[in-house]
Parts: structure tokens; sequence; C-alpha cells
């Protein structure tokens, strides 16, 4: 899951990638050698993390210096921790590091500069990798890979603010998931779908849970979004003047690497947060956890969960969900740990808006007639990295009367966002953030917020239907059979006129496929296949 990060300006800044991810990736892959990518993934990430750390510090480090003559220490740790920096021991130090590269003891360096930062850095006890100095990495190439990592600034003031650590990260993870041969949605999710969910969901404060959090995109992206209202840099500023992050961050993330991934996420961000590792479905670490808003991106059609060891699991309350496809084991898992009054926004294959398979039709028939749907985005394709599966965004309420909002029961909006979006290189699309407003603008309009504007129905774009009219579509959720098609422009052009236009046009047709099809016979003739 990628780590988002908060609007900084117009969409342009919200491009998926800053250029050179992809030559990175393909020198860094270069030295990778017979290395499986599972493996090299470590080596690789632990080094840029390491670069950031050292970039931030480096950059603290040369104000304190210029500040010697007012009483600044450089030495001092308390200076950068009090600037959410963390502090770097003389060891751990790129410099130091990148002037060793070349010498066959630097996988020990490495493995101590880590060791160094874990020592004086509590928030990073036991996260980071602590292997370089293994017989099996090739010292040569680990030395070729600090070379090359030299020359990127990730952690300082500018690279920040770009979220180059972010975007880089992003990119190799997307790259290890393909080289690993790994089900898409597994490790992060874009950043354009992480806002898409916090601007529509507003978790401003209360608990904040995401049961599958990969890189912990989520809750960065939640408390970025606090911010970004409370200082009027949002999409609308919400949020009470002054309003700081008062949100308590509850992630459980199954993969190991991942689960580094994002405690290192959260500690670059001073953010705190209960990060857990295990598996959600069979060993759930917040059982009694009600939380007031879940955000997620759970694995896309996972068949291999475990689910025939849960048969009887108390979270099924809607249906037991198939062995061979984890979808509905998640939805019904963020509805058990839903506050009474609490939402819910994650993704899901498209899948789960129509399967009837295996009895998913049935869960999701009971989930829709216990009023728990609040919206439905049918989302544009292109946006993930490493899957091609169409996916949609399920936003549900436990209490849909509340005094909050207007009272939505027996409706459920339906968003089809599907033409939204633009290309930003030849196979990936992202939402912009004139996108992400229009979107979220219409499920606030919906939902009646104060100030939110009055909600309409939107032909082709967006429609607030009833349960009556969801039966008889046999409980399928899919955006495009209630919003319609969308209006076509009327060009002024009289109706016989149009047909004669169309006519004439298919007659030119036929007769130009015609002379092709001459053209064709004679060639083929000339070859001896002719007749």
């Amino acid at each position: 899951m990628a780590r988002a990060r908060k609007n900084t300006g117009p969409a342009k800044d919200n491009a998926a990638t800053v250029g050179y991810e992809a030559e990175l990736w393909r020198m860094a892959d270069a030295l990778r050698g017979s290395m499986d990518a599972a493996e090299y993934k470590h080596v690789v990430l632990g080094l840029i993390f390491l670069k950031y750390i050292s970039d931030a510090f480096e950059e603290q480090h040369a104000r304190l210096e210029a500040e010697r003559a007012q009483g600044a220490d450089p030495e001092d740790p308390d200076e950068y921790r009090a600037h959410n920096i963390f502090w770097v021991p003389p060891e751990a130090r790129w410099a130091h590091l990148k002037a060793q590269a070349r010498q066959p003891t630097i996988g020990q360096l490495v493995d101590d500069a880590m060791a160094g930062i874990e020592r004086d850095n509590p928030a990073l006890k036991g996260v980071l990798p602590k292997d370089y100095a293994r017989p099996a990495l090739d010292k040569t190439r680990l030395g070729q890979l600090i070379d090359l990592i030299s020359n990127i600034k990730v952690g300082d003031e500018a690279a920040r603010a770009r979220d180059v650590l972010g975007r880089v990260y992003e990119y190799f993870l997307s790259q290890f998931a393909s080289a690993e041969g790994k089900k898409g949605g597994e490790f992060y999710t874009p950043r354009c779908v992480v806002k898409l969910l916090v601007e529509m969901l507003e978790p401003y404060r209360g608990r904040v849970y995401d049961p599958c959090c990969g890189s912990s995109g989520m809750f960065v992206q939640s408390v970025e979004f606090i911010r970004a209202h409370a200082t009027g840099n949002g999409n609308g500023g919400k949020a009470p003047k002054g309003t700081k992050p008062d949100i308590s961050i509850y992630g459980q993330e199954s993969n190991y690497t991942t689960w580094r991934l994002a405690k290192m996420n959260l500690a670059i961000r001073g953010i705190e947060g209960q990060i857990a590792h295990g598996d959600t479905f069979h060993n759930d670490r917040f059982p009694d956890l009600k939380a007031d808003f879940i955000l997620a991106n759970p694995p896309f059609n996972v068949s291999d969960w475990g689910g025939e060891r849960l048969r009887e699991d108390k979270r099924w309350k809607y249906g037991v969900p198939p062995v061979g496809n984890a979808n509905f084991a998640w939805v019904q898992h963020i509805i058990h740990h839903l506050a009474p009054a609490g939402v819910a926004g994650f993704v899901l294959a498209n899948g789960s808006m129509s399967s009837n398979q295996s009895g998913e039709g049935e869960i999701r028939k009971a989930i829709i007639e216990a009023d728990l749907v609040d919206c439905m985005v049918a989302l544009p394709g292109q946006l993930f990295y490493s899957t091609q599966i169409p996916a949609c965004l399920w936003f549900l309420a436990r209490d849909r009367k509340d005094g909050k909002f207007r009272d939505r029961r027996g409706q459920v909006l339906f968003i089809d966002a599907r033409k939204l979006g633009r290309m930003v290189d030849r196979t990936h699309r992202e939402l912009t953030d004139e996108d992400i407003k229009k979107i979220a603008d219409t499920y606030h309009a919906w939902r009646g917020e104060k100030d939110a504007g009055e909600y309409k129905d939107v032909l082709g774009f967006c429609k607030s239907a009833r349960l009556e009219e969801i039966r008889k579509h046999g409980h399928v959720l899919t955006p495009g059979r209630y919003v319609g098609a969308e209006a076509q422009e009327d060009d002024g052009e009289p109706f016989e006129e149009t047909m004669k236009r169309l006519v004439a046009q298919l007659r030119e047709q036929q007769a130009e496929a015609a002379k092709l099809d001459a053209a064709i016979a004679a060639n083929l003739k000339e070859l001896g296949y002719g007749r």
C-alpha cells in the first residue's frame, strides 16, 4: 500500500512517478544477479530508508553547524528529535558508508549502521533489516548499490515535500510484487485512491483502523488530510481552524517485510500508531476494537486465506464466505469492527458487486438488506501498478439515520467514475485532484453535509437509488446499472439528414471494403491460393 501525501498543489504534483524511478529500478535490478526478488527487497528498501534518514539528518546537521556561534550543537541528539528528525550516530551516516562502499567489510558496516539507528531511536527497534553481512550477499554488488543510491536525494526538505521516498518505495514495491508473482493490491494503494477514500470519509477524529495496512498509506493520508484541511490547503477546509490530528491508529499486516515498511513509514513522519504483525483472519490482533473509521485495500480475490478453518467464525454474520475467495470475509471483518456510528471505505475487485458464486450473492444481499451500504464507486481502469483487475470502492455506514447527516436509510448512492482520471504514462492512470473533489463533493452533498450544496442525480455519473430498485436488479451493486447513459449533446442536425449522411458513409465504406477484398483475392491468386 503506497504512502499518500497531502495535497501540495495542482494535479501535476500528484503524478504517479517523479521521473527516475524506472531508471533507478533498472539499475538496481541489474545488481540483483541471481538473488531472489523477495530477499533483494529487504536489501534495497533498507538502504533507501537509511539514505532517507541520513539526508534529513545531514540537512539539519548543516543548519546547526552554521549556528554554532549561537550555541547550537550539531552532535546533540535532542536538536534533531525536537524537529522529528532521527538522530543518526556517526557509524550510520551515509557519507561514512559511501566512503567504505568498495571495502569487503561493507556488509558488516551496514548492519552496524542499522543497529546503531535502532539503538538510538526506539521507534525503529526491531524494524530495520540487519542481514547485510551474510556471505550469500555479493559485497561488490552491495557497494555498487550504495553508490547508486548515493546519487538520489530522498530525505532533504525538497524531497520530503515531493514525497520522493514514497514514490520510489511505491514504484519499487510494484516491481517487486511483479517479480515475486504476487496478486495485485498486496503492498500498497495508489495515492490518488487513498486520497479519495480519505476525502470521502473525512477522518478528523476517532479510531482509524486498517486490517491489511500495507505500508500505512491510509494512516499517513488521514493525518495529512487533517493537517491540510486545518490549514485551509485541502478541498474545502472543513476542519475547525487549528485542528490537530486527533486520531488513534490501529493497523495489522500479515507480510513481515511490508509490516516493517509500515513501521518505518509512520516513524519517519512522527506518527504514533499500533501496527501489529499477523494474519488478520486467523490472528486478529485487535479483537475488541470498534473503529470510527475503517479504510482498507484488501488483496483481491485471495483463494488461499484458510477459510476452511473458520467456518464457524462469529464475524460471518451475513453468511459464511466461500473458501475460494476472501472478498466477503474482508467485508464482514470490516463490518464486525465498525463502531455503532462507524463508517468504512475500502477497495475491492469489481466482481464483489455482482458475483453470485459460492453464496457471495446471498451475503451481499444480506448486507444490503441490513441497510449497511451507503455508496458504491466504480473506478477507472489502470489505476493500480500491479494488477489489471478492475476495482471499485465500497462505503458502509452502521447508522445511516445519524444526526450528523440526513437520514439515508433505504438509499444507496451510485457513482460511476470510470471515465475520470488521466494517463500519466502508457499503462497507468490516476485520478486528479479535481476528479477526487468531484466524487467526494457528490457524496458529501448526497449524505447531507453542511455547506456541501444540493445533491442532484447526473445521468451517466451518479444516481441515488432506493432499496426497491436494487432488489429489482437482484442486489447487484454495479453503478453502471443505475446511473444510466450520459446524455449526448444535440448537434442540431435533423434526423432525416443524419440518416442520409450515415447511409452515404456506409455505402462508401462498403465500396472500399469490396475493393480491398478484390485486391486480397488477386494477391492470393498470384501466390497460387486463388480459385
